[in-house]
């Protein structure tokens, strides 16, 4: 299963609550959810954590589960992208700011179940420290990193989402992951990020990732098709 995150941010004058609102008013359930080859589609909005910047990155990410190579390479043919969410996209996104990382993910620690709406998470983007090979960076992340992430007072869900073995072989790709990180709820969610124990999850995170590239994000889930259970 091919899990596809799409980093957005709002088109020139658009504000962020307008972008958000378009997102998942009208793009979302009239156009890229109508893609026939998409298994589960997920729209995250961003939240505020901590200061907040004058011009955030991105304000949002889809996150979209496709079965394999051939569904999604035909999910880029039919009518329903093409005319449909393709054509859509300058009404509301900045599609030069856009990123999309094509991830095999990998779960750390699962979910309570269907039944809790909206969870926040942070989502945390990461590059490998330079001279570190691609398998030495999944192994050390996959294991000693992944069991620090799991001390996190208040975690629910964890996945490592990496970029997929496709992504390295024309060039080196821009990131090499990212980390999702659920709680119950923004309170729950700033507990854990003023925690020691994410303070060492950080500390651990500096040690074997470029820190300029470690960018972190809160967001909540707004799930178009599916769940993350089914």
């Amino acid at each position: 299963m091919i899990h596809q995150l799409i980093f957005a941010h709002p088109k020139p004058g658009m504000t962020e609550e307008e972008f958000q609102r378009y997102w998942l008013e009208v793009h979302g359930p009239n156009y890229a959810a109508k893609i026939p080859q998409i298994v589960k589609y997920c729209v995250n909005t961003r939240i505020p954590l901590g200061p907040e910047p004058d011009d955030p990155m991105w304000s949002g990410i889809a996150e979209i589960w496709l079965r394999n190579d051939e569904e999604q390479i035909a999910s880029l043919q039919t009518p329903e992208f093409l005319e449909g969410a393709r054509k859509d996209e300058p009404n509301w996104a900045a599609f030069w700011r856009t990123v999309v990382l094509d991830t095999d993910a990998h779960t750390l620690k699962a979910g309570p179940g269907p039944g809790r709406p909206h969870p926040v998470k942070l989502v945390m983007l990461v590059k490998r420290k330079n001279g570190t090979t691609v398998a030495e960076f999944r192994e050390r992340a996959l294991t000693g990193h992944a069991r620090l992430a799991l001390d996190i007072p208040g975690l629910e869900r964890y996945l490592q989402c990496h970029v997929r073995d496709g992504g390295y072989a024309i060039g080196e790709p821009v990131l090499d992951a990212a980390w999702q990180l659920s709680f119950e709820d923004e309170t729950a969610l700033a507990a854990a990020v003023d925690s020691p124990e994410f303070k060492a999850f950080q500390e651990d995170l500096s040690a074997f990732c470029e820190t300029r590239y470690i960018h972190s994000m809160a967001v909540r889930e707004h799930w178009l098709i599916g769940t993350e259970d089914v």
